[in-house]
């Protein structure tokens, strides 16, 4: 490409100003005397910057008060043309008037804007707000006056209710992105609500033919060239079926098409669709089209459809032999776009704030959800601004639409002056830089292939899809892998090729499986553990083949596979997880966050960010929502765990965390359900306080909840037995927080296509199973001073507030604070907690031959945990403060400091305790049973057995 040498960017532009603005000076020179001198210096760099204004002035030069001097808009501003341009259109009195009309608003807003871009500096988006508020008004007053001319023609379209139906306009593309280039074409798609026949004419025609005639005539109206130029040229071909189909759809034709046979592209065409002018159907257009646009599941497959597309332009701009082309070159425009339309199809389903027109607006958003960097965002938009503001203007320089650099010197002298270059080689320099900044990133994401279809080795392509005897694979795979167990690995590979034969996963997804499998194999040979990490592996896929998105995530994503086999080789419990809840593959994407363990006090807030994407009057989306936040989170922590990032204390921390963050969240979904239908008690109206509280046991009041714990809750709550709701259908509030408590129940123990939240256990509530569901807090305390027995107590030992107003939370501490202290016969207390443990232990105990029950064998979990009990029961009363803390380690290094216990016996407890938490993790990790070797940790649970032995006997 030539570029300024001989010639400065000044000269050149000098000399074009100067014979523009002597033609305009004899054309019209009293308009110059009415001109300041600093609005003539404008006019002049007008001149010097475009031919369209040059040529548009110098013919209409009365324009030029409203265009250099704007006396009606500032330019340099989002500008609000609405009431003006319609105006001026309702006063055209016939169709000519009205084509006119349109192209003379059209030419003389966009010299005005020519003019703001071009000579002072227009912030870019501005400039793309103004363009596309320009061609939405004149669309839209086009439309109303022609909606209005053909009603005289043919009557009043209706539906079969009598009902007005109108036109509804779709803008595509930057149009409904409202990021319109200068000089575009406008991508249009026309439907209508309803079917029906028009009404007021001389002879009814059907709808469809009406708006087809409306639509013919607005097209003609922008696109038709006259004397005074076209307004836009249309495009109609995104429409369902492309020219071949019709010109019009009604609601339900475009619904049944979309749903049937919309293609890949036309997902992405639909992205930006928005109906241009207010209109009460916009909300219903939304929510058809949506389900069509976005995947509730994450979707890879997008990936593939936008290379493919990629393919295609690059290709059609050799042909067309488009060098330094900004839009569709390597790196233009159009990369920069499907980087961010890749991540909306692929994430915007399940993150709707990802549903974005605006590029700029979906940039930054897919930073926030970490689906890009902060610095690739800075290098998109640095690159947009220029390449837009570059497109703008050279569309500007003569009304044309093109994207190609300009070759001659003069247009490149303007976009050198523009965007701050002194010579043409500069100014080319940055917009490769720019060009090749994008491109790397497009590379990055999209690529030319998928890197794991290079990398695969062809020996394992051709094991997969051949069909041999055993023996022939056998011997196949010891070519490459004489140390396998080649044996077991061909068995579990043609059991699930059979299996897949029976499954209905049509073609696209057998070539997945087919580009899938060998790099399976091929990962392999890295495992340790080779025919384990396939057969859990094999587990997950084979539950999902028939939802090819999953699959094409796994292929188009190397990361989140590599996850998958490191996940599958460390925990039999994780594949297993995975394969039933196959929507958790979506965490595996990127391993910085599948390992990124939240703060404990952000688990509550992340919640409230998931559950906000629901709706609230949806209960089965809520309860899915809750369950999916669960198992999400409890794979980043199982992960974490296997990994050794979180060490065992934390892995219980984190786990109870999670939990207490959905009691929260389940029971105002409880509160609010029974307020709908009863209304609030009384008492409750005016404040925050729903009188109501969760006491969490066990496990989950000592911060140690495992994997598959259950949840041992007791429900309370304080108002007066004679409160009333305030609803139509007015209950007491015993009776309401006793139904609050069976919603709450339900939410929890439902299994729904999630499974359940959490089997919630009420046995420790007064009196047991026979008990109320709820009671007051008197009523628990009254309780616990006389009818409960001492594994009661010593279950209190383990108890505390998980949800609860303030008031409540300290009423319930005080009482397990008084009935720890309560002075105890030891040798009564000694002999109850000593009867419960071996009634425990002979019914509970699962050791067998060479194998003992770590929680409940002698020395283990259940002997510490009853140790810690019956030390705070027999000595609070003389140490109130051992009932600070309901967890065993530090209730045993509060035994410690008040000496009750020694140094190596706090030591020895607190340790073995610990080490045999971390094997039952890694146990169910494992899906295997509680159990270890019995020679393991022996000498440790013999030194918890003498410990047991010093105090109970």
């Amino acid at each position: 490409m030539p570029s300024l040498r001989s010639n400065s960017v000044q000269d050149i532009l000098l000399q074009q100003q100067s014979a523009h603005f002597s033609r305009f000076a004899e054309n019209a020179p009293e308009v110059l005397q009415s001109l300041t001198a600093e609005q003539i210096s404008l006019l002049k760099h007008a001149f010097s910057m475009s031919d369209f204004v040059a040529e548009g002035l110098i013919s209409k030069p009365h324009w030029v008060t409203d265009i250099i001097c704007q006396t009606s808009f500032n330019f340099s501003e989002v500008i609000n043309a609405k009431s003006y341009i319609f105006e001026q259109i309702e006063q055209c009195k016939n169709e000519d008037e009205l084509h006119q009309a349109l192209r003379q608003i059209r030419n003389k807003f966009l010299m005005a804007m020519s003019v703001a871009d071009l000579c002072q500096g227009c912030d870019l988006k501005v400039s793309l707000a103004n363009l596309s508020h320009l061609a939405d008004t004149l669309i839209e007053a086009a439309l109303n006056w022609l909606s209005s001319y053909c009603k005289t023609l043919w009557g009043q379209p209706q539906n079969a209710q009598g009902e007005e139906q109108p036109l509804l306009v779709y803008g595509m593309g930057k149009l409904g992105g409202k990021e319109l280039n200068f000089s575009s074409d406008i991508d249009l798609i026309f439907v209508y609500p309803s079917s029906g026949q028009t009404q007021g004419a001389r002879r009814s025609i059907d709808n469809q033919q009406y708006f087809t005639r409306l639509g013919q005539k607005l097209i003609s109206a922008l696109d038709q060239v006259t004397k005074d130029g076209f307004v836009y040229r249309v495009d109609m071909r995104l429409r369902p079926f492309g020219d071949s189909g019709p010109l019009v759809l009604s609601f339900a034709a475009m619904e049944n098409y979309y749903q049937d046979q919309g293609r890949d592209w036309e997902r992405y065409a639909m992205l930006k669709a928005r109906i241009i002018g207010d209109t009460p159907y916009q909300q219903q257009l939304n929510d058809l089209l949506r389900p069509f646009i976005y995947r509730r599941y994450i979707d890879f497959s997008v990936i593939e459809s936008f290379r493919r597309m990629k393919l295609m332009i690059a290709q059609e701009a050799r042909r067309r032999q488009l060098q330094h082309n900004i839009k569709l070159g390597e790196g233009g425009i159009r990369e920069i776009e499907f980087i961010a339309q890749v991540f909306q199809l692929i994430r915007g389903g399940r993150i709707p704030e990802l549903q974005q027109r605006s590029l700029l607006t979906a940039l930054s958003l897919l930073v926030k959800h970490d689906c890009i960097e902060a610095t690739s965002e800075q290098v998109l938009i640095d690159a947009y601004y220029f390449l837009r503001r570059s497109e703008n203007a050279i569309q500007a320089f003569n009304d044309q639409q093109t994207q190609q650099l300009p070759m001659d010197e003069k247009n490149q002298a303007r976009l050198c002056l523009l965007l701050g270059f002194e010579q043409w080689d500069d100014y080319l320099a940055q917009c490769q830089h720019h060009m090749q900044a994008v491109n790397h990133e497009f590379s990055l994401l999209i690529g030319e292939d998928n890197e794991q279809t290079n990398s695969v080795n062809q020996h394992w392509v051709t094991l997969w899809l051949a069909n041999w005897e055993d023996a022939e694979s056998i011997s196949w795979i010891l070519k490459l892998q004489p140390d396998w167990p080649a044996e077991e690995i061909n068995k579990q590979l043609i059991h699930f090729k059979a299996e897949i034969q029976k499954r209905s996963i049509g073609n696209r997804g057998r070539l997945v499986i087919d580009k899938l499998m060998p790099v399976i194999i091929e990962q392999l040979t890295t495992e340790p553990k080779p025919a384990i990490t396939l057969e859990r592996t094999l587990q997950v896929l084979s539950k999902i083949v028939t939802r090819t998105a999953y699959l094409e995530l796994l292929y188009e994503n190397p990361p989140a596979f590599k996850q998958l086999l490191k996940l599958c080789r460390a925990s039999a419990w994780i594949s297993e997880y995975l394969s039933k809840f196959p929507i958790l593959l979506d965490e595996l994407i990127d391993p910085k966050i599948l390992y990124s363990i939240p703060l404990l006090s952000d688990y509550k807030q992340q919640l409230n960010e998931h559950m906000m994407r629901i709706p609230e009057d949806d209960l089965e989306a809520q309860m899915e929502g809750l369950r999916q936040f669960k198992q999400s989170k409890q794979l980043k922590i199982a992960a974490a765990d296997i990994t050794g990032i979180l060490p065992v204390m934390k892995v219980s921390d984190h786990l109870t965390a999670v939990a207490e963050a959905i009691i929260g969240d389940v029971v105002n979904m409880a509160w609010q359900q029974m307020v709908h239908r009863y209304g609030q008690p009384n008492s409750t109206l005016g404040t925050t306080d729903k009188g109501f509280a969760v006491i969490g046991y066990g496990k989950l009041g000592g911060f140690e909840l495992g994997y598959g714990s259950d949840l041992d809750l007791v429900f309370v709550h304080n108002r007066n037995k004679d409160d009333q709701t305030n609803g139509e259908k007015s209950i007491s509030a015993n009776h309401f927080y006793l139904k609050m408590a069976q919603r709450i129940l339900h939410l929890f123990n439902t299994r729904t296509a999630n499974g359940t939240l959490y089997e919630a256990d009420m046995r420790l509530r007064p009196s047991g199973n026979s008990g109320l569901m709820v009671v007051h807090i008197d009523t628990f305390e009254h309780y616990q001073e006389t009818d409960a027995w001492t594994w009661e107590h010593q279950a209190l030992v383990r108890a505390r507030v998980v949800y609860g107003e303030e008031q409540l939370a300290e009423n319930f501490a005080r009482i397990r604070h008084n009935i720890l202290t309560r002075k105890r016969n030891s040798d009564s207390l000694r002999e109850d907690v000593i009867k419960m443990r071996t009634r425990m232990r002979d019914h509970l105990d699962s050791s067998s031959n060479n194998f003992v029950d770590i929680k409940q064998s002698v020395g283990g979990m259940a002997d510490i945990e009853f140790l810690a009990q019956f030390l705070v029961l027999n000595n609070s009363h003389q140490v109130p403060q051992l009932t600070t803390f309901p967890d065993n380690v530090r209730i045993f290094e509060l035994l410690r400091q008040q000496q009750l216990i020694s140094t190596e016996d706090e030591t020895l407890l607190v340790s073995t305790y610990c080490e045999l938490r971390d094997s039952g993790h890694a146990l169910v990790l494992q899906n295997l049973p509680v159990q270890m070797a019995d020679d393991q940790l022996l000498k440790e649970r013999e030194q918890v057995s003498k410990i047991w032995k010093k105090h109970l006997y």
